[in-house]
């Protein structure tokens, strides 16, 4: 019952500690109601500022001034019912006001100038300086555009006050002033404090890094603009009170050229076409907007599916209009109330920007493509292409002939466009090109080489042979060969997405395609390449019909080789596993003989008949075994042999996958540098080639690994990035999220917890089933700790009870210890969050899985966090509860079977020792308490030097029980000048001095 002035403010000190948003501005209101009813009105004045607190912070600027004037009311009839901080908040709210007043077009102008004024009298009055008038008024002429920079100066050259803004938001505005001026190097380097984190507040640096996206992005700064857009944005999402800012970041996905992000970021925050109590940030909100989705319908997508105002689904074209309209109606409505055109200049402006990059920036998030409401796909933008496509079918047929003979990758889009264009039934078929038959064989060779690049390989064998079927009713026995061969061959490699047994019947592959090379005997045999008659269809490859048929020839030998080398490949890691295969046919011997024998066949064939570039297929092969043995530098030797064969060849376009395969050798070996010049160079290749079937996620994979060797952090982030995004494009969800699960490790160790937490956010959302659970659980674990680490405990709790029940279904074997681990860290974040009810629960959860799975470690950790946090953040005395606590750690490390240990003991036994040594101190029992600390040190002193710094540590907690509690500070500065030597000669010299400045404060005081 809220019928005491007592039972009010405790409802209102809940109500403070509520998130933002309507649930707290509801009950605001309500408590205000309630508060009217007392006769004293010092309980009205908490709550109407508590009101107006809430009206700021979720944006409803038309509601705050009339909360303000009662507060000012009641100053000048009962200022005594003001607390002292209350009656700061008084001045202090004036320029909440003002700002206020600013964002609603209904207020005149001689409102705003009024109400300026006054605040001035009030200040000089109650003897304040005047420099926070200065800064509205210089808010006023920015918002107006006129006298701007003499309002400026009048603020800036004043010296900060105790009512200033806070320094943080004063940085802000003083970036914002250079920023509009045109001048973004000014604005960069004032907001760098800010953006570092040097400066902050609840505002900052949210509200910067919104604002600096696009300056940065101008600046070339890019890797610092993807930053800012992971963490900002997640500390503005869904917030009303921030609108501007999102409308910031939706402007900053267009800019970069990620549209698909800023749909997202749309959808994230469909309720803010609703918020219309601040109307100048919500026309910031609607700008963004308009930037976003205009972007979209210039290229065409007008019938994409977006969200807009909550109630009904819109196309983009339908978005625009309505955005449209709303937002240039608020820009008039300013400027009539403004007399000057300056809102609507600015946002005209915004709206003429071109897009600041050439290519997307990778995120490192996932983004969903655009979608369309209507039946047809909105057009798509062709991928870039280096390979002309003829006008004239025939020589489009020719020239595709000509790609395919020398392997150039390029010969895809041709045969696609050959494809397309008989199935439209719009070329008629020219007789020069052969038969139908031919071209039917062509293009089935065409789809089986896209399956196969998909993993699809039993789809691309059927494909195959029906290849074989028009070969051989073309009288074409060469390419039937061949084409019988692949198909084969593919069916020895494990991994196929559509069903490939997962042991394939080994010995019947290596029967045909031994059959099939006495056949080819029996044809060399019959006639030379060109020593026989012509076919039709043969006829129809002109001159190129002797290498037509040698091709295929050396094709055979690759598909017997291919087929070798997975078969040997698979034997191997049997034999590593101890299966033994029944029939006998996987000796390994036995089958590296054949590996060899087949390499050294198709190198020879190829050097005798004029093709260097099969050759190099033998090494890449061979390099591909002896790096699995690990002879790494003969595997080096092979790869770089085989690139010198395809540079012989004059064929560049087969250069870039070995020297993926050498990239990673050099990796392997250490050699960072001269892999990323490598992969770099591979990449450019395939670009130049115009090679659709090149690798690139995987290939940035690398480059971001090598990055890492190389301590290049941004290198890092923006490559994994990248991966991330062509395995999106490829279709390949896991090892997209792989790629994403690596860059969030890779900003964690750098020290950008927040970048890490957005890119897992992105990760784990909606993840395909088919992607791998462990992999995902690994993820989940770095989420729930990553949000902990932001000190975001009941996100991070949720997260990790989630993970905590997705592990309980697991298998005995499978959850080991992983469940004892999720259980306590999320018993250890409900505490950290201050649930504890919740957080006993997960905490008697996590003991019932260590006796289980026992994971000693960890389950100790958690009970010496409850221990701390008990007595930190748990009502009533919990010394008592802590020290239970404690002897429930000890009891665990004493239950631990002699010898089975593999962790030390000795680390887990001195923690406990100094935990509790911390709670009897903090007790005052400073005479039990300095036991436990030499116990501490005793016990880190068994772990050697791994235990110099948890030692120090209990040296340092020691000595100000002894010197502080104890009134001993002789004997405690005694100490700490034997562990400060020690650490120094241990080369610690960070603890030493730690070490050595409480010696000096103790000798002082």
């Amino acid at each position: 019952m809220l019928d005491t002035p007592e039972a009010v403010l405790e409802a209102l000190r809940e109500n403070h500690e509520r998130p933002h948003g309507l649930a707290r501005t509801v009950t605001a209101e309500e408590l205000v109601e309630t508060a009217e009813v007392f006769e004293k009105p010092d309980v009205l004045v908490t709550a109407l500022l508590e009101l107006m607190t809430a009206y700021e912070f979720t944006g409803e600027h038309r509601k705050s001034p009339v909360a303000f004037a009662r507060i000012l009311k009641l100053w000048d009839a009962t200022s005594e019912s003001f607390s002292p901080y209350e009656a700061h908040q008084v001045f202090w709210r004036f320029k909440w006001v003002t700002t206020s007043l600013l964002q609603v077009p209904e207020v005149p102008m001689a409102s705003i100038g009024g109400w300026i004024d006054q605040m001035r009298s009030r200040y000089e009055a109650a003897d304040h300086a005047v420099q926070p008038v200065a800064a509205m008024r210089y808010h006023l002429a920015h918002h107006t555009g006129t006298g701007v920079a003499d309002a400026y100066d009048l603020w800036a050259t004043r010296s900060r006050t105790e009512l200033s803004d806070c320094e943080a938001c004063e940085t802000r505005h003083h970036a914002w002033h250079h920023l509009v001026e045109g001048d973004d190097t000014a604005a960069l380097a004032i907001w760098q404090p800010v953006l570092d984190r040097e400066q902050g507040c609840s505002e900052e640096p949210q509200m910067s890094q919104a604002r600096a996206l696009l300056p940065l992005l101008r600046a070339g700064r890019t890797d610092e603009a993807r930053s800012h857009h992971l963490t900002g944005y997640r500390k503005v999402r869904g917030t009303t009170g921030m609108q501007a800012e999102v409308g910031y970041h939706l402007e900053f996905c267009a800019h970069s050229r990620n549209e698909g992000r800023g749909l997202e970021i749309l959808a994230e925050n469909r309720t803010l076409f609703e918020a219309k109590g601040a109307p100048l940030d919500h026309l910031c909100f609607l700008t963004g907007t308009e930037v976003l989705i205009a972007r979209l319908v210039d290229a065409g997508h007008d019938d994409a599916a977006v969200a807009g105002p909550p109630g009904r689904a819109w196309t983009a074209a339908e978005l625009l209009t309505h955005v449209r309209g709303e937002a240039e109606a608020l820009a008039a409505a300013f400027d009539t109330r403004n007399g000057t055109t300056s809102v609507g200049d600015r946002r005209r402006a915004r709206l003429a920007l071109a897009p600041l990059l050439d290519e997307p920036l990778p995120l490192g998030l996932r983004a969903t493509a655009v979608r369309t409401v209507s039946a047809g796909a909105a057009p798509a933008t062709p991928a870039p292409t280096r390979i002309g496509i003829p006008d004239d079918f025939a020589t489009l047929v020719r020239e595709a002939r000509r790609l395919a003979r020398d392997g150039h990758p390029g010969d895809s889009r041709l045969w696609t466009c050959v494809a397309e264009r008989l199935a439209d039934a719009t070329e008629p078929y020219d007789d020069t090109l052969g038969p139908e038959g031919l071209l039917a064989a062509e293009l089935a060779e065409h789809r089986a080489e896209q399956l196969w690049f998909k993993d699809r390989h039993t789809s691309g064998a059927a494909e195959l042979d029906t290849a074989v079927r028009h070969f051989e009713q073309l009288d074409m026995p060469w390419h039937a060969l061949a084409a019988r061969a692949r198909s084969r061959a593919w069916t020895a490699a494990p991994g196929s997405r559509d069903g490939d047994v997962a042991a394939p019947d080994r010995a019947s592959i290596r029967s045909a395609l031994d059959d099939m090379l006495r056949e080819a005997d029996k044809l060399l045999t019959a006639a030379a390449f060109d020593g026989e008659p012509l076919g039709e269809a043969e006829a129809a490859f002109g001159t190129d019909l002797r290498a037509e048929r040698i091709l295929s020839y050396l094709s055979l030998h690759y598909s017997v080789a291919y087929a070798a080398h997975h078969e040997l490949h698979a034997a191997l890691a049997r034999a590593e596993e101890h299966e033994e295969d029944p029939e006998g046919t996987d000796d390994v011997d036995i089958l590296t003989e054949r590996f060899e024998r087949s390499l050294d066949t198709l190198c020879s064939e190829a050097s005798r008949l004029g093709y260097p570039h099969q050759a190099a297929n033998a090494r890449q092969f061979r390099a591909d075994m002896l790096a699995r043995r690990g002879d790494l530098a003969d595997a080096e030797q092979e790869l770089r042999a085989a690139l010198r064969e395809i540079e012989s060849a004059g064929r560049p376009w087969l250069r870039p996958r070995p020297s993926i395969q050498l990239a990673q050798l050099l990796l392997a070996q250490d050699r960072p540098q001269e892999a990323t010049e490598l992969l770099h160079s591979a990449i450019a290749d395939a670009v130049a080639h115009d090679d659709p079937t090149f690798p690139l996620g995987p290939t940035y994979l690398l480059l971001g690994h090598a990055a890492t060797h190389l301590d290049d952090v941004n290198g890092a982030v923006r490559h994994l990035s990248e991966a991330a995004v062509r395995f999106d494009q490829a279709d390949d969800p896991g090892s997209a999220v792989e790629a994403r699960l690596q860059l969030a490790d890779v900003l964690a160790r750098s020290g950008r917890p927040a970048d890490a937490v957005a890119v897992l956010e992105s990760a784990l959302a909606d993840v395909p089933p088919t992607v791998d659970g462990r992999m995902l659980a690994q993820g989940r674990l770095s989420l729930g700790r990553g949000l902990r680490d932001l000190a975001e405990y009941l996100p991070a709790a949720e997260e990790l009870l989630r993970l905590a029940d997705t592990v309980a279904g697991w298998s005995e074997e499978d959850r080991g210890g992983v469940l004892t681990l999720v259980a306590a860290e999320a018993a250890t974040a409900l505490a950290l969050a201050e649930r504890w009810e919740a957080a006993d629960t997960a905490y008697e959860r996590a003991l019932v899985a260590h006796a289980e799975a026992p994971n000693a470690p960890v389950i100790t950790l958690m009970m010496r966090e409850f221990a701390h946090l008990t007595l930190q953040t748990r009502d009533g005395d919990g010394t008592d509860t802590a020290l239970e606590h404690l002897a429930r750690a000890d009891a665990v490390l004493a239950a631990l079977p002699s010898g089975a240990q593999d962790f030390a003991v000795w680390y887990e036994q001195g923690e406990n020792h100094y935990r509790r040594a911390r709670v009897l101190a903090e007790a005052g029992r400073f005479d039990e308490a300095l036991p436990e600390a030499e116990c501490a040190i005793a016990a880190h002193d068994e772990g050697g030097e791994r235990g110099e710094l948890p030692r120090a540590e209990a040296v340092r907690i020691a000595a100000l029980i002894e010197g502080n509690g104890l009134d001993r500070a002789a004997e405690a500065v005694i100490r700490l000048t034997a562990a400060a030597a020690r650490c120094r000669q241990a080369g610690h010299p960070e603890a030493a001095h730690v070490l050595d400045t409480l010696r000096q404060d103790l000798r002082t005081g």
